[in-house]
């Protein structure tokens, strides 16, 4: 499962407006003058955060796509990646926090901190509730 999402920008008055579509509540906008890195950031916090509500809701995370032509995107980093496939199981699996976590034999705020996007969990951690769900973690590296 691979987290790309492509976004739409628009500038007003300096201001770059950041919208990614099929993503609800994803939407920010970069102040003029922001430096490249720090706009990249600041576009990426969008998308995580938008992303996170999805769990808080036990919603369908939206699908990734490949940007079309003039849209830029973000790919998501691995942890979070791979917080977002356990989620993805944990769904399909129709499996409850509490249900895992007595799998893994662990509590269950073990379980909410793996689908906490905010928590520095380890990455081990998810590698093994995905194996409890009969997934596995697949990491590539690729050039630039």
């Amino acid at each position: 499962m691979q987290f790309v999402f492509p976004y739409d920008t628009a500038r007003e008055n300096g201001d770059l407006t950041v919208t990614f579509p099929g993503v609800v509540g994803a939407h920010t906008w970069v102040p003029k003058g922001v430096p490249g890195g720090k706009a990249k950031a600041i576009i990426l916090d969008c998308l995580i955060a938008a992303l996170g509500g999805y769990l808080e809701l036990g919603e369908a995370l939206p699908r990734s796509s490949r940007p079309k032509r003039g849209q830029k995107a973000v790919e998501l980093p691995t942890l979070i990646s791979a917080k977002l496939a356990l989620y993805e199981a944990m769904r399909v699996a129709k499996m409850s926090n509490v249900a895992l976590a007595r799998r893994l034999d662990v509590q269950e705020n073990a379980v909410r901190r793996l689908l906490d996007l905010d928590h520095r969990s380890h990455i081990g951690e998810v590698e093994r509730a995905l194996a409890a769900l009969g997934q596995r973690l697949v990491v590539r590296a690729e050039a630039a």
